[in-house]
């Protein structure tokens, strides 16, 4: 399970609240890395999809269903020897903890952003099912990652390349690591 230092993640999760640009980077990160993009967002059964769209956040019980998806396709990604790039929000701690649930191979990946700087990046997005008001929402249930968790912080207050750049340094990766298919699926 990747017990060593340096050893290659077989699967990195990037979390944030909405709008801090976790589709975007994971997509960019997978595609340096060659590695397979998930988006977390489509573990969402319907019911949660209809519950955020009216605008109600989700409880902790709608949640579990939807992280216990994700924690499995890591499972399946690193039994199978691939590698994977995840956006999800993983906002708490015990979410992260379904996610990763002790294994060193996966790595969380939390990008940082204030209030105000996501708020005027969702007053811009169109189409998303996540609607800007329930921002404060998000910024109330979110508790950053500590050093317990192993994470890699990365300030989003830059270009996306930058960010990306960011990542990999930090993790002292090359786009050459990893043997995945390559392929996105979204």
């Amino acid at each position: 399970m990747g017990d060593d230092v340096g050893t290659i993640p077989c699967a990195l999760v990037v979390m944030g609240v909405s709008g801090s640009g976790k589709s975007t980077i994971a997509e960019r990160l997978a595609q340096r890395l060659r590695w397979t993009y998930e988006d977390g967002d489509r573990f969402h059964p319907a019911s949660n999809v209809a519950k955020m769209s009216a605008g109600q956040p989700l409880t902790d019980e709608d949640r579990w269903p939807w992280l216990r998806a994700i924690a499995d396709e890591i499972d399946r990604v690193c039994k199978a020897g691939e590698h994977a790039v995840i956006a999800c929000s993983a906002l708490k701690r015990t979410y992260r903890d379904v996610l990763v649930h002790g294994r060193t191979d996966v790595r969380i990946i939390y990008l940082e952003g204030t209030e105000p700087l996501i708020a005027k990046r969702l007053a811009e997005r169109k189409g998303h099912f996540m609607p800007p008001g329930l921002l404060a929402s998000q910024f109330k249930t979110l508790e950053p990652p500590d050093s317990r968790e192993n994470p890699v912080t990365v300030s989003i207050d830059a270009p996306v390349d930058a960010i990306v750049d960011n990542i990999i340094g930090q993790l002292g990766l090359s786009p050459d690591d990893g043997q995945s298919t390559g392929r996105v699926r979204a």
